[in-house]
């Protein structure tokens, strides 16, 4: 590739991973980023003499490129896309670039919500079975980065709609669609189809004796899968019926049968709780029976996960009362898969910067299990508008510390406190992980 242009646009993990892979692999390198660069990210830069720029897009020297690799955060409608587009210079994304460059089978995972727990989770049952296998995309450490001494045979990619757009001959292994309900929908032209067509291209590079693993009860799944034929051996899970092959969940009890191996443990027996969990964890026995991991080996890797933080995360007891860290709910469809898993009256905390909710889906289980809402944000009024009336008590605050305080005063030992937020963060927080960091903070300060 020696004088090929490179150019990368984004300068976080995944841009600074992909500059330092075309680097190795003899490209003329320039990383470009309309921001600002983390201190690490721009020392790393320099250290293996890798142009730069940052705080603006030197539009003239993007468009010398022969080929550039895109943070995903980028939209493909600004400007600097639209020209490059305009000139056929291929665009694509971190993890397109990596695979061109890896010998290591691929395990894709996709779906609006529950892509990263299970991510982890195939990480962590193939790893505590001695596999050699690398965690990237979407979720840890740059993908291109890790391939350029690629020392792994396995590689279990957490995979965005955003980064599934910008790939085009990425060939996974195996696959794993959890669901499809609306989200990003600002990026898709307002359609919902239109992002149902985005997570469906983990499926395009697919061939027979591949492995697909999807959940037959999401509806946009279900529908997408009427008007097309699969390449790949299909493995669905089920909450409703028994599937062979495929994974299920009835009667407290998790099977999946994969080939001639048929696993199955008791729901008193599993890390994670709640319906939706249940699909994360069958999506990962399938994957790692896929990939050659025993049924003994995925027990132990089971018994011994720990789930990243912000998801149904356990935050402290005080007084009897048990508090819960949902903090990377942002979507309607993540607070249902969590006020489901309550097995006890709820104070519920919601609200940040509404994505334009519906929280119609809300109303049954708020009227089984929500005993009071406190609403944390600047502004709460679809919130209150819509629950008012249907939950007694209801709060609003713009401070973590009180909000967690009131959940401390209206519930009563034995109950819970779950803030499982429904909207994005930004309003009041940087992210999930500080707005989740802060509960947990005025959890452990509660008098």
């Amino acid at each position: 590739m020696d004088g090929q242009k490179l150019v990368i646009l984004g300068g976080g993990e995944s841009g600074v991973g992909a500059a330092l892979l075309g680097k190795a692999k003899g490209f003329d390198v320039f990383l470009s980023d309309r921001g600002g660069l983390k201190d690490k990210y721009r020392d790393e830069l320099r250290q293996h003499s890798i142009d730069f720029e940052e705080g603006s897009h030197t539009e003239d020297r993007i468009l010398q490129a022969n080929l550039v690799v895109k943070s995903p955060g980028i939209p493909d409608t600004i400007p600097l896309i639209q020209a490059l587009k305009a000139r056929e210079i291929p665009v694509i994304s971190e993890i397109e670039f990596a695979a061109r460059y890896t010998t290591a089978k691929l395990i894709g995972i996709t779906g609006s919500n529950g892509k990263t727990t299970t991510t982890l989770l195939i990480y962590h049952l193939l790893k505590t079975a001695g596999f050699k296998v690398g965690l990237a995309g979407n979720i840890g450490d740059s993908f291109a980065k890790a391939v350029i001494n690629d020392t792994f045979d396995w590689f279990v990619l957490e995979i965005s709609s955003f980064q599934l757009d910008t790939m085009y001959d990425t060939r996974l292994n195996i696959a794993v669609l959890l669901n499809i309900t609306p989200d990003h929908l600002d990026r898709y032209g307002y359609s919902f189809q239109n992002y149902v067509a985005s997570k469906f291209r983990i499926l395009q590079n697919m061939q027979p004796g591949d492995d697909f693993i999807y959940f037959q009860e999401s509806p946009a799944i279900v529908a997408k899968l009427a008007n097309r034929s699969l390449a790949p051996n299909a493995l669905p899970i089920s909450l409703e019926q028994p599937v062979s092959p495929g994974g299920f969940f009835l009667n407290g009890e998790l099977t999946a049968q994969n080939g001639e191996d048929c696993f199955t443990l008791p729901i008193t027996d599993l890390p994670l709780k709640g319906p939706h969990n249940a699909i994360n964890m069958l999506a990962a026995v399938l994957a790692a029976q896929s990939v050659g991991v025993s049924s003994e080996h995925i027990a132990e890797g089971l018994r011994t996960f720990q789930n990243a933080a912000h998801r149904l995360e356990p935050a402290g007891v005080v007084d009897g009362i048990a508090f819960i860290n949902d903090s990377k709910a942002t979507n309607v469809d993540s607070v249902f898969y969590a006020l489901a898993s309550m097995t006890t009256p709820t104070v519920w905390i919601a609200g940040g910067q509404d994505k334009g909710n519906e929280y119609s889906q809300l109303d049954e289980l708020v009227g089984k299990k929500v005993k009071a809402l406190i609403c944390l944000g600047k502004d709460n009024a679809t919130l209150v508008s819509h629950f008012s009336g249907m939950v007694p008590l209801i709060f609003e605050t713009q401070s973590v510390t009180e909000a967690v305080q009131k959940g401390l005063n209206w519930a009563t030992p034995g109950e819970t406190v779950l803030l499982s937020p429904a909207c994005a963060s930004f309003d009041l927080f940087r992210n999930y992980e500080d707005r989740g960091e802060q509960f947990k903070d005025a959890i452990k300060n509660l008098k």
